[in-house]
């Protein structure tokens, strides 16, 4: 029972002592967690600019996909830790951010694709991300900008737009044939409630990592139904695998070991990418603010200080420099492990670190990282959809934090109605220019984020807020 006591106690202390064995199950639920959509946006950019599994540049494609592991899990050491000015000492884990996809695709449709393209990419965000690291140092005198109002709307908003992400795979992936199967519901279901049981009903370290034992027994039962449930099926006369359907080929045929490479591709400077991918950097940076704050809110429960968020944006800079450097795409903070820090309140960065020193070992360990890219969608998604839903509720308790007068109830309803709402519904930008479309379209963020700052600053305040 001390034991129990100890281990807990540390968990949520950020500076807490524990042992490996204690802190390895909390750092490689995160890792869990987080490692499909870590590869993911590398994998649609890859694929836009021809760099895919079926060209002459299958080689290169996988050697980004391993340079991605390795990038976030140092990025993420850095963040916990800190190296001077860079990294906020807050417990995030870093990894290649979606935010960038429709600025990255729009540079692959207006140059074309090939590797000359990616090149351009990679010139851009080695620009970019020395840019918003600049910015971070400059981020106390913009904090007015941001009280909690702003940055509990912009938290909304990011747990908003991750549960259609959760409820996606917990039906197999909206790519998936047998999309919403019973077999694929009925799994992510088991998953989802192993970790109510581990977590409500368990104790010490089960109660703690109740997102692995979650996600483990999910493997195992997707093991079982291999041996008992049809494992292909038939949609449009074609035959296809479902997507419960562990793919153990793949954890073979790998190999062991993997260096990474220094400049995969030649580094190019060109404009139609620097412009794009340069305002897409500011906007990331106010998105890494939502993030430190919901996860300081949800897992501390206090405000991130200056000088956290402010490290944490020098990071998020400079470390998506550093990973353009390996041809990876920029390294940000990732919703999804905040999603998770905020339902389990583990903040401890040992435990944290663990995991990304496990990130690094799947780089260099393909076999590794094969065995967790297998992972049924269905049962990512039985942890997703709550842990994204604790996102939503780490941005109520910020917006709660002060008085809900009628001028913050305004720029949460404003925010939320037409700015979540027109980056939830891209089509309604069809007409707008290019650089509109990119910045606003696809993600309900970045709008949301920008009306609440502007209503903040336009808005007269209240008589309660004033005095």
């Amino acid at each position: 029972m001390n034991d129990d006591k100890k281990i807990s106690g540390a968990a949520y202390d950020y500076y807490g002592k524990m042992s490996l064995a204690q802190a390895l199950p909390l750092g490689l639920q995160h890792v869990l967690a987080m490692f499909v959509g870590n590869l993911t946006p590398l994998l649609i950019i890859t694929g836009a600019c021809g760099i895919t599994g079926g060209s002459d540049l299958a080689d290169l494609q996988i050697e980004l996909l391993q340079n991605a592991m390795i990038i976030a899990g140092l990025v993420t050491l850095v963040q916990l830790y800190a190296i001077g000015p860079c990294g906020g000492k807050v417990p995030i884990i870093m990894g290649t951010s979606s935010g960038f996809i429709g600025v990255f695709s729009g540079v692959a449709k207006t140059m074309g694709s090939g590797v000359v393209t990616y090149g351009a990419m990679m010139g851009a965000s080695i620009i970019g991300g020395l840019f918003e690291g600049v910015l971070g140092f400059f981020l106390k005198p913009l904090r007015r900008f941001f009280p909690s109002i702003v940055t509990g709307t912009v938290v909304l908003s990011i747990g908003l737009s991750l549960i259609s992400v959760g409820i996606n795979s917990f039906g197999g992936g909206v790519a998936a044939k047998d999309f919403g199967s019973m077999e694929n519901i009925g799994l992510g279901l088991f998953v989802l409630c192993v970790i109510l049981f581990c977590k409500h009903w368990g104790k010490g370290i089960v109660s703690n990592a109740a997102i692995l034992f979650g996600i483990v027994a999910g493997y195992i039962v997707a093991f079982i139904m291999g041996f008992v449930l049809p494992t292909t099926g038939v949609a449009g006369g074609t035959e296809y695998v479902k997507a419960w359907v562990l793919n153990w080929d793949k954890v073979a045929q790998d190999s062991w070991i993997a260096v990474p490479t220094l400049l995969p591709v030649d580094i190019v400077w060109d404009m139609r990418a620097i412009v794009p991918v340069g305002i897409m950097f500011i906007v990331t940076a106010v998105e890494t603010v939502g993030d430190i704050s919901g996860v300081m809110e949800g897992g501390m429960n206090r405000e991130a200080t200056d000088k956290e968020l402010s490290g944490g944006v020098i990071c998020d800079g400079w470390g998506s420099t550093f990973a353009a450097i390996f041809g990876v795409l920029p390294n940000t903070s990732f919703s999804q492990n905040v999603g998770l820090v905020t339902m389990t309140k583990i903040v401890n960065r040992f435990a944290l670190a663990t995991g990304a020193v496990f990130l690094v070992l799947c780089g260099l360990i393909p076999k590794l990282g094969a065995l967790i890219s297998i992972m049924p969608q269905s049962v990512l998604g039985g942890a997703a959809v709550m842990m994204f839903s604790s996102i939503v509720v780490s941005g109520i308790m910020l917006i709660t934090k002060g008085p809900l007068t009628a001028r913050s109830l305004t720029i949460v309803a404003v925010a939320l109605g037409v700015g979540y709402g027109m980056g939830a519904t891209p089509r309604i930008l069809a007409h707008a220019p290019m650089f509109v479309n990119l910045i606003f379209g696809g993600s309900g963020i970045v709008p949301a984020a920008v009306v609440a700052i502007l209503l903040n600053i336009v808005l007269p305040a209240d008589k309660e807020e004033a005095k």
